[in-house]
Order: structure tokens, then C-alpha cells, then sequence
């Protein structure tokens, strides 16, 4: 496995395998990451912290990389700075006095679940404190830049060595709306497929994207509530398809791998990880058909 781990934050691994050399394809899972800083100072069952992130799928992916594409994953917890959300998506609701840098609330921050999340779970505060501006700004130094760097960087050797890439951005989620998303109480799909409402990959990509998990059996939606209203921060901050760089966020309903109510794996995912092998393998092929090493 040729992994490069950065300091506890972030790993990257490379192609291997497989094709023998690396396509135009970028992984990230933003989300999987179950390592806690030591200044993580939270009142949060440790339980409650890794269920508002996206067990495993760092894992799932990783059969990606034996068909040419290469993984990007945090190695943070998502509770502790979201790598998904915009860096001015401060919640000052959590802060001890005022930010000095750009704040522009979002609707992530009013639910709580913004750049610095204020629950673990609906009524599981993480803090019985304010944040200082110092650690706040210690975590993005620290965390957040160096992984959407390492993302950038990820993504830029793949562009110019081939004039495109595709990334794609992965998740999980619940089988259900929880309290704190937008489609609170509703049953999801086996995948949602979101490209900001056409906005950060070519349309005939993300419908690439949803034919291939159908052909597998899957339920998929596109662009649904679920899908943050067409995908976070990521893919609208990297998607840019008019310069053939697409990103598209792709979200496992965790129903197919994990027993939601322990975290743990469960006898589905050893079938979702080959099924992913099979769409990788799938995707592959369309790279290689669609672009050329420059």
C-alpha cells in the first residue's frame, strides 16, 4: 500500500495495482477520520462524535486506487473542523469573543453543523465552553488548509497531466433525515448523487455517475435535500467543469454497510466494498476513454 500519512491529519495513497499508473481520478473522503487532536477538549460521548461523520468510507474507497485513481482522506474527526464547509462559515455562537477574519454564517452554521459544529448529535452539545480565537484559528491552520491542500494538490497533478480530472467527493449518511439536516425525518436513497445542480461537473458525468450505480442495483437520487442542496463546500470550492476539472459528492446510505445504531460494520459491507471495486473499475474505463496524457 503506498499510503503517505501527514502528521495524524490527512493521508494520501496513491495508485496501485491495477492499471499501473495513475488516472485522472481523485477520492476524498473528508469525513472518516476517527484520530483525536489533543486539544480536542470535549464534553461529547466519543460514541456521538464519530456518528456525525462518515464511518468507513475512507475504507470502501480504498479499492479505487487499485484501478489508477488516488485517495485523499482526513484522519481528524469531522466534530472537531469540518474540511466540508466554507472557512467563513464560523458559528459565533461558539466563539468566546469576536472573529477578527471573514465570517459569513451560513445555513450550515445556523443548524449547528457549520465549519465548527456545536453538536455532536441533535440535544449532544460537544462544549460546555466558548471557543478562543487562537484554537479556532489553530484548527484551520493546523487541520483544515493542509487537508484542502493536499486535496488541491491532489487534483492539480492529475489536471496537468491530463488536461481533466474527476474527483469525487465521498460520503455517508443516514438511512433517515436526522434532526439537524434539511430533510429531517425523511427515508434517503441507497446513493445521492449531487454536482451543485449541474454546476461543478458536467451534467453528462454526474449522469454517468447515477446509470453506473443504477446498473448495480442501487436506488440513487441527484441533487436531493440530502445532498447539503447539491453538495458542500468541496466540489462547489474544486468543480469548476468548463476548465474539465468535475467534482461530484457522492453519500452511501449506511443502512448498505453499517448498523447505524453501534457504528459498526455489518455482513453488507464486504458486497458494497466490491460493488464499489466494480463502479471504480467502471470509471476507470471512462477515463481512459475520455482523456490522454498530455
Amino acid at each position: 500500500m503506498s499510503r503517505q500519512v501527514t502528521e495524524g491529519r490527512y493521508f494520501v495513497e496513491a495508485p496501485q495495482g491495477g492499471l499501473g499508473r495513475r488516472l485522472p481520478l481523485v477520492i476524498d473522503a473528508p469525513h472518516s477520520g476517527h484520530v483525536f487532536p489533543p486539544d480536542f477538549d470535549t464534553i461529547a460521548p466519543t460514541a456521538a462524535i464519530l456518528a456525525c461523520g462518515d464511518a468507513y468510507v475512507d475504507e470502501l474507497w480504498s479499492v479505487a486506487t487499485h484501478h489508477g485513481a488516488t485517495l485523499v482522506a482526513a484522519l481528524f474527526p469531522r466534530a472537531y473542523i469540518d474540511a466540508n464547509r466554507a472557512e467563513h462559515d464560523i458559528d459565533p455562537e461558539l466563539l468566546a469573543s469576536l472573529w477578527p477574519h471573514d465570517a459569513r454564517p451560513q445555513a450550515y452554521s445556523e443548524r449547528g453543523v457549520g465549519l465548527l459544529h456545536r453538536f455532536a448529535a441533535p440535544n449532544v452539545p460537544l462544549y460546555d465552553r466558548r471557543l478562543s480565537v487562537a484554537e479556532v484559528e489553530r484548527r484551520i491552520h493546523d487541520y483544515y488548509l493542509p487537508y484542502r491542500q493536499a486535496l488541491r494538490d491532489a487534483l492539480d497533478a492529475a489536471w496537468h497531466r491530463h488536461g481533466v480530472v474527476w474527483h469525487l467527493n465521498c460520503h455517508s449518511m443516514r438511512s433517515r433525515g436526522g434532526a439537524l439536516d434539511i430533510d429531517a425525518g425523511m427515508s434517503r436513497a441507497d446513493v445521492l448523487v449531487s454536482d451543485g445542480n449541474g454546476t461543478t461537473a458536467d451534467p453528462a458525468f454526474s449522469r454517468w455517475v447515477i446509470a453506473e450505480f443504477t446498473r448495480l442495483g442501487y436506488r440513487v437520487a441527484y441533487n436531493t435535500p440530502g445532498g447539503e442542496d447539491g453538495g458542500g463546500d468541496l466540489v462547489r470550492h474544486f468543480g469548476r467543469p468548463a476548465e474539465r476539472r468535475h467534482s461530484v459528492q457522492i453519500e452511501l446510505n449506511q443502512a448498505l454497510y453499517l448498523n447505524e445504531s453501534h457504528g459498526e460494520k455489518h455482513d453488507g459491507f464486504p458486497a458494497l466494498q466490491s460493488q464499489l471495486g466494480q463502479f471504480a473499475a467502471a470509471l476507470a474505463a471512462y477515463a481512459e476513454q475520455h482523456s490522454e496524457e498530455v
